[in-house]
């Protein structure tokens, strides 16, 4: 073995010194551990299911009587609408 390569090895420190090693295994490790956090907090606090049926629907239906035309349109239409003003 020549002298530099006997410098290189008996200078090189242990994987856990290396400050690169801990980028490579640090991030994946991370993401690892965030991802069995969001499985326990999937887990542990579920979403409640919406139950259409118990949904009140009939407010529009009530009020689309009573209402002119233009105030029940699209969300943009009406919006682009006010923002123009009426033509």
């Amino acid at each position: 073995m020549s002298q530099e390569n006997k410098r290189k090895t008996e200078s090189s420190s242990p994987w856990w010194r290396e400050k690169f090693m801990w980028l490579v295994w640090g991030g994946p490790g991370v993401v690892v551990i965030a991802s069995f956090v969001t499985l326990y907090l999937a887990l542990h606090f579920p979403e409640t299911v919406l139950d259409e049926s118990k949904v009140q629907t009939t407010y529009v239906g009530k009020a689309s009587k009573d209402a002119d035309p233009a105030s029940l349109a699209p969300a943009m239409k009406g919006r682009n609408h006010a923002a123009t003003g009426a033509r």
